[in-house]
């Protein structure tokens, strides 16, 4: 079996008030030095056969029709080795 990866996150233009939250946290438990950051989903599907780019594509589609809220989201798709 494979293992694909989808990774979420919001889009830039889209306000991330967890991000902001955790940003905001670092520097009063000691860890300075971090400019933005950004909270995100991750998905691994562990794929039966080969991922080729039909099952490539499928992902794609579940990512986009299920996984992801593409008007706030984007999302990246790779095969995890």
């Amino acid at each position: 079996m494979a293992r694909v990866v989808v990774d979420v996150m919001l889009k830039p233009e889209i306000l991330d008030p967890q991000g902001q939250a955790v940003q905001r946290a670092l520097p009063r438990l000691g860890f300075e030095g971090i400019s933005d950051v950004r909270q995100g989903k991750r998905f691994e599907l562990e794929v039966e056969g080969p991922v080729d780019d039909d099952a490539l594509a499928r992902i794609h589609k579940i990512a986009e029709s299920f996984l992801a809220n593409t008007v706030i989201e984007d999302f990246t798709v790779r095969v995890d080795s």
